[in-house]
């Protein structure tokens, strides 16, 4: 099937050659580009534990990561971006 369909197919639309396993991954990747529960994404790829997805695709689902960290830091601080001080530095700014 591969020989015989996919790589004239590919060789048709004058695309550089890629493993028809490619597909598997880019599918992946469109996934998670679309903000897909990792769930999602580990049925749609038969894989049979999350942590086989993560091992495989966690590193491109980096700015999710991000965004979550940033919502946690304006739950934290607010919207105004005001920072926690410890008391030694509350101290320091009261004497000057």
């Amino acid at each position: 099937m591969v020989n015989r369909h996919f790589h004239p197919a590919v060789k048709r639309a004058k695309l550089r050659k890629i493993r028809f396993h490619d597909l598997r991954h880019t599918y992946a990747a469109l996934l998670i580009d679309q903000g897909e529960h990792p769930k999602y994404i580990q049925s749609q790829m038969g894989h049979s534990s999350i942590n086989v997805t993560m091992d495989t695709y966690g590193h491109l689902m980096n700015p999710v990561n991000r965004e979550a960290s940033n919502r946690l830091e304006i739950a934290v601080f607010g919207e105004s971006g005001d920072i926690l001080e410890t008391q030694k530095e509350k101290h320091l700014a009261q004497k000057s």
